[in-house]
């Protein structure tokens, strides 16, 4: 073989393994947040999932997906959810008693979620890993050409959405002065 052809078999084996034992851990991670008992450990699995998610925006070259996934999902959502959870205080007394209906229905979902999973996984095709034909796909500079040109006047829209629902945010929280 040659040099160069079995330097790229090899970069696409170890990115294809890579692939594998990231999908292995988000695959874990996410089933530790649905088993946790403890719902503070159930979040912090969750942030650990994001954060796999995040690798796999990098494997597939959309580095805005993966900053944004790691700025608002990771860094300030999931932070929320914590904070939340240490204030609600959460013990064994205050959980509510779950009744039987209810989790017969979880059960129900449950079994429907796992025959449109095993459906689905019938349907795929597990011959060649996913390759993109055109690798500058995710990237920033892309992105923002697309969205001011093709999509200028939404992407303006959306703006004055957000401008007006902070000025009346503000004028909402602004207390009225006393008075006498």
């Amino acid at each position: 073989m040659q040099p160069h052809k079995l330097q790229s078999l090899s970069t696409a084996l170890m990115s294809i393994s890579l692939f594998y034992l990231v999908a292995f851990l988000s695959i874990f991670f996410s089933l530790l947040v649905i088993f946790s008992k403890n719902p503070i450990h159930s979040v912090l699995y969750l942030i650990i999932t994001f954060f796999t998610f995040t690798v796999h925006y990098i494997l597939l070259n959309a580095q805005f997906l993966a900053i944004v996934n790691f700025i608002v999902y990771m860094g300030a959502i999931m932070v929320l959810f914590l904070f939340v959870l240490m204030l609600l205080n959460l013990d064994e007394d205050s959980e509510p008693m779950k009744s039987n209906i209810l989790k017969m229905a979880g059960l129900v979902a449950g079994l429907c979620l796992l025959i449109t999973l095993v459906g689905s996984m019938k349907s795929l095709h597990m011959s060649d890993p996913v390759i993109l034909k055109n690798p500058d796909l995710g990237l920033v500079k892309n992105l923002g050409k697309v969205l001011f040109s093709e999509f200028l006047l939404p992407f303006e829209i959306s703006s004055i959405l957000l401008l007006t629902a902070m000025v009346g945010a503000v004028l909402l929280a602004k207390r009225e002065p006393k008075t006498a």
